[in-house]
């Protein structure tokens, strides 16, 4: 069943949990879209996992509108999600909206999602006035890493967390349909999942979020800079990935391959006909 704005809202009032991973490229979203994942996220990390950044921060347009285009391409249910990358809605509400409309004209997104709370709710609001569904980020908000000082959990006083609740209730007011609660204490998180009628989805923010959303590579085991708290690695698939390159490497310089039925045939005749 196609995932959309209507559906992941459904799920939320039944009490089903949605998924959601990062995904920057065809043939890993082919693969989400097998497995069933309810919603893609064309995150600003891949400033990190996909072009070796050290922050989000040097992301650009072109880049998330490139890598957005791709996974749009492997998907046909999975709702796309692609993040609005820094300083391309800080500086107006008339900048905002431009760029909303290029991710989803250029990039194919079924819906954007920008940093921030209360500050960023004119541009929440011009944004969905143009018919562009949003999707808010608040707590911890990468974007913002330089002004906290570092990645730091958000909301453990009472001054922070009403601050927290207000931005909560300011994006949903704006029109935001969807919040990403990054980085929150559990409880905090649960009190605000509960205060909304649009679906949070937590990443470092409990279990009682609407829905949870990982960086694929982290999930998998194959981005292992650094390993956040709230990062369960299902799988090692980076080990594997090391593994085959080992064997591959192995096969090449022992000639075992390519073999015989990897190869191509043509007939003696014509190649005593070269000399």
């Amino acid at each position: 069943m196609k995932n959309t704005v209507n559906t992941l809202l459904q799920q939320k009032k039944e009490g089903k949990k949605i998924t959601m991973l990062t995904c920057y490229d065809y043939s890993t979203a082919k693969l989400m879209e097998e497995a069933g994942v309810n919603t893609i996220l064309v995150g600003d990390s891949l400033g990190n996992t996909i072009l070796g950044y050290e922050d989000t921060i040097q992301v650009t347009m072109e880049d998330m509108i490139h890598h957005c285009a791709a996974v749009s391409r492997g998907i046909h249910d999975i709702f796309l999600v692609c993040d609005m990358p820094f300083m391309s809605y800080q500086t107006s509400v008339y900048d905002a909206v431009v760029n909303a409309g290029r991710l989803m004209k250029e990039g194919h997104a079924n819906m954007v999602k920008l940093e921030g709370g209360v500050e960023v709710a004119p541009q929440i609001e011009a944004i969905v006035k143009a018919s562009i569904p949003v999707c808010a980020h608040i707590g911890l908000t990468p974007q913002s890493i330089n002004a906290f000082g570092g990645f730091k959990v958000q909301g453990k006083t009472e001054a922070a967390a009403k601050k927290l609740i207000a931005d909560a209730q300011a994006v949903q007011a704006a029109g935001a349909t969807m919040v990403v609660l990054e980085g929150v204490p559990a409880k905090l998180a649960a009190k605000i999942t509960e205060m909304l009628d649009i679906p949070t989805i937590g990443i470092g923010a409990g279990a009682e979020c609407d829905g949870q959303v990982l960086v694929y590579q982290d999930m998998l085991g194959m981005f292992t800079d650094y390993v956040p708290k709230f990062v369960r690695q299902f799988s090692s698939v980076g080990e594997i990935m090391k593994n085959a390159f080992k064997d591959y490497i192995e096969s090449v310089q022992n000639g075992s391959f390519p073999a015989e039925e990897h190869t191509y045939k043509i007939d003696d005749d014509i190649i005593e006909k070269l000399y």
